[in-house]
């Protein structure tokens, strides 16, 4: 938003959607990023209201308390991998070709984990989550260069926010901040905020990265070093 751009947030539930827009001063669409009909709808929606699409910031994920990889149910794996993996593969499959007829290029940006390179213990079926489209992007990077779209991936440290979310709390992390980031491994000892995770995308999303695609760009305060 401070860049200038005009920001629509898709998010799967009403409370959450629009409390995130109202703060933000933006645009929001209710979305299920795991179904194909939600992804076409959203698309209508931009093109109906705004008639191009500039970037796509994928940031939908889900996980789980860590455990045994044995202990993971199949719904459990089900669930993570259409949310962390099937949604993505959705976004592609919609907006690329959608993209191509504007011939302007353009950048998609998945927002990942150190957990793709460096696999968290007892987070078997999310690390295999975020590795398999850490290298599908990757992938789409070759096959749309001559299009001039853009794919890159963001590496976050585990859990990022200014607060703790409701993702740290749902996984029995500390809900005071600085008893939270006391245990981090993190060199640089703090976690990771929306603004550095912000500022990441600002910069593959702007005129200033059209010539980087394919990248893992780590936000870890040094982790994976």
């Amino acid at each position: 938003m401070e860049e200038g751009a005009q920001v629509i947030v898709a998010e799967f539930k009403n409370e959450s959607g629009s409390a995130a827009t109202k703060e933000l001063g933006c645009d929001f669409q209710k979305c299920d990023v795991s179904k194909r009909s939600n992804w076409e709808a959203l698309l209508e929606y931009v093109d109906t209201r705004y008639g191009k699409l500039d970037s796509v910031i994928n940031n939908a994920g889900t996980s789980y308390r860590n455990k045994a990889t044995i202990e993971v149910t199949e719904n459990k794996f089900d669930l993570v991998f259409a949310v962390n993996v099937k949604a993505i593969y959705h976004s592609y499959n919609v907006l690329v070709p959608y993209i191509k007829k504007q011939g302007t290029g353009e950048s998609f940006v998945t927002i990942g984990s150190v957990a793709a390179v460096n696999p968290t213990l007892g987070l078997t079926v999310v690390n295999a989550s975020k590795a398999a489209v850490m290298l599908a992007s990757k992938s789409l990077a070759l096959e749309y260069a001559t299009d001039q779209i853009r794919f890159n991936n963001v590496l976050l440290t585990f859990a990022p926010g200014t607060v703790v979310t409701r993702q740290n709390r749902f996984l029995g992390l500390p809900e005071d901040r600085k008893e939270f980031e006391s245990n981090l491994p993190q060199p640089m000892g703090r976690g990771c905020t929306p603004r550095d995770i912000a500022n990441a995308c600002c910069y593959l999303c702007s005129d200033e990265a059209v010539f980087i695609t394919g990248i893992n760009l780590p936000v870890d305060g040094a982790r994976l070093i």
